[in-house]
């Protein structure tokens, strides 16, 4: 079962509220951490992991031959092919989409600032889209959720059937193909890939992920990260 990985990193991503080496502001895929970008961390861990057979990474076209640079100092192990991104991550995904290979039966959509996603992860997740044919990871919500008008609560939602979206989000490359395509022609956008499998009517299945798993979006999270960082470079170096 061939399965490729695809990772939009062509988002501004404007939350950061600090600029990155090259000098744009909130181009958080490109903040360092130890040395590398967050990107180049987060495409490490598909490169790791058993069931991922070739990597799809969504650039901004200035980008490409920043990464690619970064890419072949790297020689990574698996094939990682860049693909221009779109305006926003639903059109990035709609463009590697188009890249991928008939013979490919499963495709993981992963954050590009959720560099602490586990290889471990990676292959359960695959394992439970190969079976559901549609999954993503999520966390439950350990706090009180209010729906709201503005300023004015609607009502508290049941904690017990909130989950919170992460990546990587796993489907049938056929199911996603044609989640893309209807969305395009429905005019409907989403940030996440399984909101375009859901408004085909389609069941989409989550399984636990990690609350390791973060996503770097404000600038009190990389602090986060490169705690977590240190800890499982320790933690790699006690199983070595």
């Amino acid at each position: 079962m061939k399965t490729v990985a695809i990772i939009p990193a062509a988002g501004l991503g404007t939350r950061m509220g600090k600029a990155s080496p090259d000098g744009e502001v909130g181009r958080k895929q490109f903040l360092l951490l130890d040395g590398a970008p967050i990107l180049m961390h987060t495409i490490r861990k598909f490169i790791q992991a058993e069931s991922i057979d070739e990597i799809l990474v969504a650039l901004r076209a200035d980008d490409v031959a920043t990464v690619q640079a970064a890419l072949d100092q790297e020689q990574p192990a698996k094939p990682v092919r860049l693909v221009e991104g779109g305006h926003n991550r639903q059109e990035s995904v709609r463009n590697c989409l188009r890249e991928i290979a008939d013979e490919v039966d499963l495709v993981a959509v992963h954050d590009a600032v959720r560099p602490f996603i586990t290889p471990t992860l990676i292959d359960s997740a695959v394992a439970e889209a190969a079976t559901y044919g549609a999954v993503i990871l999520g966390m439950p919500a350990v706090e009180t959720v209010k729906q709201v008008s503005q300023t004015v609560i609607e009502s508290t939602l049941l904690r017990e059937r909130i989950m919170l979206a992460q990546t990587p989000q796993v489907f049938r490359a056929e199911l996603l193909q044609r989640a893309s395509a209807q969305a395009e022609q429905d005019g409907f956008t989403s940030t996440d890939e399984a909101s375009l499998v859901e408004h085909l009517g389609e069941d989409v299945h989550v399984m636990r992920g990690s609350d390791r798993n973060i996503k770097i979006t404000r600038p009190g999270d990389l602090a986060v990260a490169e705690l977590f960082y240190r800890e499982e470079q320790q933690s790699l170096a006690r199983q070595s």
